[in-house]
């Protein structure tokens, strides 16, 4: 990195690090360091039982340093809680030579650098744990300013890194500076293992799907397809893993799953992601009855686990997933929130009457899309409380059973929690005849410019005809669900590194571009220090503005050159 374009404070990082060189210490040891404790296990455990913290050895980042002559104060965060610790001049240098002190920890320690430390642990007069430090090692020394939270007099913090957008970009910056994200994903990591536990324990098994396909399918989306040199053939990312744990149920297993990773090429949203989580789990010999009361059990569990609590806080409502939950049909709910019973209407109707109720529709949604649409618009977000929706018509569900007593309909069932469907869940179609034909169907809404429909595929519906028993199946987003358990309001609080656009970056002028402006050699990548980092900025600069940098930027940073007269530098920018 050309230093010229470095922050002041970014300098002086370095600059530390060729000192902490000079004087023969590693900013990067190779060695490990020997920790004994965790921050938290020393404050929760040394009140009740001191003599065990007699000889401790803890690593993390400093975060802040209070110097006062021979003895400082100064607070170490390790990944589990933040602990103050005590350095004295005479513990860390016993012998004559007082650098370590002096110069390394006083001068050469900025916040967020790596430090171990070992010592005893006490209790200062103010009644604070503290770790008196008896030896200090350095362990990495950070090359970027970190600015750590300060606490106002009210309690509340004064956050330093406050821009939403650069905290998902830079989330290892966010979860340093702010560790309550840590605990966002350690609730994450707690549900996913719940509901993993409670498959394992019915015994299910746990199985993994291709991720490339030659056919996508198992869900209504549009793809992201990529080229296989060596076969010469067109791949699909999963939009969904469900075709390939049906066949596992053909094979001959009575219960699979899987948390899988699936892509969808559509719409970002604080509620979508093109990349996202979901369990599957299909269970041989049941039906959707049976696969709603299984949902109550786990979900009520992994809110158990995740939170302590079967009521959960998401922004105003107070959430309960208590069993047993409310229960409508798709049409009862439409007429319970519209007053409308649009369950005989044909697709004219359906069609009018989302004119009526203010739904935009076009030309290319047949009957499902359209009950979907008026669904969407005028119950879904209104139901709060987890809520099973039952019974879709047959044109929404191309993969599920036709109802055993209502005619077209299916045996669906999604559930709706906090104004979103979480999961959803079919009786699941195995006359292989009756595939074909819901297959056909989905491939006349493709002409008619349905991007989302589904494709036909030949090898699944060979695998039917084998014989595949009554199965229950189910898709859990596991990102969704995440959201509500831990309180978040975006589905990118929730993924470590959510899909951004492109970071802006302005495009740097080459040094022939600026030199036919006029600008000599030796001031271009000055010029671009000040922040004018290509003509098209040049030419919108202030001029007395830019001669003012840069006659301060040649002093400050010695650069020796002769400053440039005012007018050279407006006629750079005429």
């Amino acid at each position: 990195m050309n230093e010229l374009f470095l922050s002041d404070q970014e300098r002086e990082r370095r600059d530390e690090l060729r000192q902490l060189k000079e004087l023969g210490i590693n900013p990067y040891p190779a060695e490990g360091y020997p920790v004994t404790h965790k921050a938290s296990e020393i404050l929760q455990g040394f009140s009740a039982n001191e003599a065990a913290f007699q000889e401790v050895a803890i690593a993390g980042r400093i975060i802040r340093k209070r110097i006062m002559g021979k003895a400082s104060f100064a607070v170490l965060a390790d990944s589990s809680d933040e602990i103050q610790i005590y350095i004295s001049r005479d513990d860390i240098c016993p012998d004559e030579n007082k650098e370590l002190y002096n110069a390394v920890f006083k001068k050469l320690v900025s916040p967020g650098d790596i430090i171990g430390v070992k010592g005893f642990v006490f209790t200062t007069q103010t009644g604070e744990i503290t770790l008196h430090v008896k030896e200090m090692t350095f362990l990495s020394k950070v090359l970027r300013p970190i600015e750590f939270p300060r606490e106002l007099e009210d309690g509340r913090l004064y956050d330093t890194f406050s821009d939403q957008e650069m905290r998902y970009r830079m989330r290892y910056l966010d979860m340093i500076v702010h560790p309550r994200v840590r605990e966002t994903f350690l609730k994450r990591t707690k549900m996913v293992q719940s509901m993993r536990n409670f498959l394992n324990e019915k015994g299910y098994l746990e199985v993994e799907t291709p991720i490339l396909q030659p056919l996508y399918g198992g869900a209504a989306a549009r793809p992201f397809k990529t080229h296989h040199n060596t076969l010469d053939m067109t791949l699909y990312l999963r939009i969904a893993n469900e075709l390939y744990l049906k066949r596992l149920i053909v094979g001959g297993y009575d219960g699979v799953y899987e948390f899988s990773k699936d892509f969808r090429n559509e719409g970002m949203s604080r509620f979508h992601n093109p990349e996202f989580t979901q369990v599957e789990l299909y269970v041989a010999y049941k039906d959707y009855f049976w696969m709603m009361d299984l949902v109550e059990e786990m979900i009520e569990k992994a809110a158990l686990d995740t939170t302590g609590s079967t009521e959960v806080q998401v922004g105003e409502h107070l959430i309960n997933f208590k069993r047993p939950w409310k229960r409508y049909t798709m049409f009862e709910a439409i007429q319970e929130y519209t007053g409308i019973d649009i369950s005989e209407m044909d697709e004219a109707g359906l069609r009018a009457t989302a004119q009526k109720l203010k739904i935009e529709v076009d030309d290319t949604m047949g009957k499902g899309k359209l009950i979907d649409e008026i669904f969407g618009e005028t119950v879904e977000h209104k139901l709060i409380q987890p809520t099973f929706i039952t019974d879709y018509p047959v044109e929404m569900s191309p993969l599920a059973k036709k109802h055993r007593s209502k005619e077209g309909l299916v045996e669906r069932f999604e559930a709706i929690c906090n104004g979103k469907e979480i999961l959803n869940s079919f009786s699941e179609l195995n006359d292989p005849i009756d595939q074909r034909e819901r297959f056909m169907e989905q491939l006349e809404l493709g002409k008619r410019g349905d991007e989302e429909a589904m494709v036909l595929d030949e090898d699944f519906l060979r695998a039917l005809e084998f014989g595949m028993p009554p199965t229950a199946g189910l898709g859990v987003g596991i990102d969704r669900l995440s959201m509500i358990m831990t309180n978040s309001p975006s589905i990118q609080d929730v993924l470590f590194f959510p899909q951004m656009k492109p970071e802006k970056k302005s495009e740097v002028s080459s040094p022939a571009d600026f030199a036919a402006e006029g600008v000599p050699a030796e001031w271009i990548q000055v010029l671009q220090k000040t922040g004018v980092r290509n003509v098209e900025e040049l030419k919108k600069a202030n001029p007395n503005k830019v001669f003012q940098d840069l006659c301060g930027l040649n002093k400050k940073l010695k650069l020796g050159l002769t400053n440039p007269r005012k007018e050279e530098v407006e006629s750079w920018i005429a």
